[in-house]
């Protein structure tokens, strides 16, 4: 069987239900990974996606944050949030399991100016996030780790690789960050078919035309061990959602696998 599995930022699911609904209608792809609900769980359209066909499991805070992963598949919720004794995730984080593979989504905060506690706090969640991979699994076994990371792993990534060095999202000690846990043993699916740039998940609401100028930034990823990364058949952006009326900043990333 093919497995479509597709990340996507909706920047508040209630703002954004119409665009995903339309999308879901055209595309359905299998399982949809949302970040950045802004919902609390009370407030989930759940009803609305389950008549699309989708089993919904989330977590959420009203306001900011929040983790979904929609699924046509039967699927089981693993875990809300890090098992660890640091502070609480914001609602950042949710680990699922369909068709015996482990899904885990996350919105990595974005973080601030390089000097401040936020910062800190987004270099340290990453730390996070490897030990948990650590944790509970085995690189030589199926496992994906998806969501917006609000890092640009490489210069191709980024519309202005030099004119952005040492911004958010592109800081050499976030994506020193991001390639440690890269090392633990993850493959970036979309850099397996893609090895070009001007391929972009992200354009910033603050600059105008940003899609029509190609100002943007590739932050939302999926990223598999080499047993599940070996079963990707291609991998795509859905960049005409960027140009939906009130669309979300991001665009779905999707990756196809066969099962």
């Amino acid at each position: 069987m093919l497995l479509r599995v597709a990340s996507f930022n909706v920047n508040g699911i209630r703002a954004r239900l119409p665009v995903l609904v339309e999308w879901i209608q055209r595309a359905s792809p299998e399982v949809i990974c949302l970040q950045e609900t802004k919902v609390q769980d009370l407030d989930f359209p759940r009803e609305t996606l389950e008549k699309l066909g989708y089993v919904c499991l989330f977590s959420g805070q009203k306001g900011f944050n929040g983790v979904a992963v929609l699924s046509q598949e039967p699927q089981e919720l693993v875990r809300i949030g890090f098992d660890d004794k640091d502070p609480p995730d914001e609602a950042r984080l949710i680990l699922v399991r369909l068709l015996g593979i482990p899904i885990l989504n996350t919105y990595v905060p974005q973080g601030t100016a390089p000097d401040s506690d936020r910062f800190s706090y987004k270099l340290k969640w990453f730390l996070r996030i490897r030990r948990f991979l650590t944790r509970h699994f085995r690189r030589d076994e199926p496992l994906l780790w998806v969501g917006d990371f609000n890092v640009a792993p490489e210069p191709r990534d980024v519309y202005d690789p030099e004119g952005l060095s040492g911004s958010i999202g592109f800081h050499p000690e976030e994506r020193r960050a991001l390639e440690e846990v890269r090392q633990w043993g993850l493959v970036d699916i979309f850099r397996l078919h893609v090895t070009e740039g001007s391929h972009y998940t992200f354009w910033d609401y603050r600059i105008p035309n940003a899609l029509a100028r190609g100002m943007g930034w590739r932050v939302d990823h999926i990223w598999a061990t080499d047993p599940m990364a070996r079963r990707c058949r291609r991998a795509w952006i859905e960049v005409e959602l960027r140009g939906k009326e009130k669309p979300s900043d991001h665009a779905p990333i999707v990756a196809e696998f066969e099962l």
